[in-house]
């Protein structure tokens, strides 16, 4: 395996400690068929339920990730980059988060036996700060939004940290990737006709789209972003020739909705979100803090304890499907984390 450019096509190793290439394209993983991640380092991931729900008039399948050890999907993705960087003798890790990410290299670097810097916007929740540091993460916080803290990371790695972001390092997505493989066994053999992915920084929708292509059937995805911060919906519209109406709503936020983690104004692989959700023949779906919360009373009605912004695909499916779906059609909605992490 070995990184190497969108752009110019250089190869880098594994444990480059270059965020990007020196020409400024961002990595992609070459993997051949015989390599395999390794297994060393575990905390627990699980192969997660598939749950049934009816939702208004539609029927949805939930796949449980608020189950994962640290409370979110992202521990697929930790798991893979963490036992990586270990057997490449990595011993000191970092990153930007508002959480979920974080939270999940964080546990695993700690499982490893590695030093873990997580840097953070300055109003992340308690509970956040207090998840990172039982791990014994270093916690930096930054003034600012989820992008400052982005931005001062990139500032103080230098050579001596290896970076660890979900949006840079195609580790991370390696890992989600098992998430497709699951639910093609779990539905015995079949792919579904739909998932609805919460999409900030796209790593679970590029997971996914990359898991289904190994796959060799794509299924409808849906990625479901706040109308507060759509910068995928936009170019989505944009792709289509309506970029009217429509995708100047998205422009002006009319919910107060601001979680850092989900609403990412400028997300590093855009144009590879929107071809993940193109060649799929999916959409993107905005929808309103009012729809997240009506969506979350609903999970939390069936039993499922859901942060806000995990409730966002199905809040999208209830509104994709506002007059129900076909009976043959099965609709995954991830829950992509839980509600204990807010």
């Amino acid at each position: 395996m070995y990184f190497y450019c969108e752009k110019c096509k250089k190869q880098y190793p594994l444990n480059t400690h270059a965020i990007r290439c020196s020409c400024g394209g961002l990595f992609r993983l070459h993997k051949d068929a015989e390599d395999q991640v390794p297994q060393t380092v575990h905390i627990g991931h699980m192969v997660t339920p598939l749950v049934p729900m009816r939702a208004g008039n539609i029927d949805v399948l939930l796949k449980l990730e608020n189950l994962q050890p640290t409370g979110s999907y992202k521990d697929r993705g930790a798991a893979a980059l963490v036992n990586v960087a270990a057997s490449l003798g990595i011993e000191r890790i970092a990153l930007d988060s508002a959480g979920y990410a974080g939270a999940s290299v964080a546990a695993y670097a700690a499982a490893a036996g590695m030093a873990c810097k997580v840097f953070v916007p300055e109003g992340v929740p308690a509970s956040v700060v207090q998840q990172l540091t039982m791990y014994g993460a270093e916690v930096v916080r930054v003034a600012g939004t989820r992008m400052d803290a982005c931005a001062e990371a990139k500032r103080h790695l230098g050579s001596s940290w290896y970076y660890a972001s979900p949006a840079y390092n195609p580790l991370f997505a390696e890992g989600v990737k098992s998430l497709a493989h699951e639910l093609y066994e779990q539905l015995g053999g079949a792919v579904p006709e739909y998932i609805f992915v919460p999409a900030g920084n796209g790593s679970l929708l590029l997971g996914l789209y990359l898991g289904f292509m190994e796959i060799g059937r794509l299924p409808h995805l849906v990625a479901v972003q706040s109308d507060g911060c759509a910068p995928l919906y936009r170019a989505f519209e944009e792709a289509k020739g309506i970029a009217g109406d429509a995708a100047a709503a998205a422009e002006a936020p009319s919910s107060l909705f601001d979680d850092p983690d989900f609403s990412i104004e400028r997300p590093k692989r855009l144009k590879e979100m929107l071809f993940a959700v193109e060649s799929s023949g999916g959409a993107v779906v905005t929808v309103t803090e009012e729809e997240l919360h009506a969506a979350q009373r609903a999970l939390g009605h069936r039993g499922v304890y859901a942060e806000l912004s995990a409730a966002a695909g199905l809040a999208a499916a209830r509104k994709f499907f506002p007059h129900g779906k076909p009976d043959n059609y099965r609709v995954v909605v991830p829950v992509t984390g839980s509600g204990f992490k807010r």
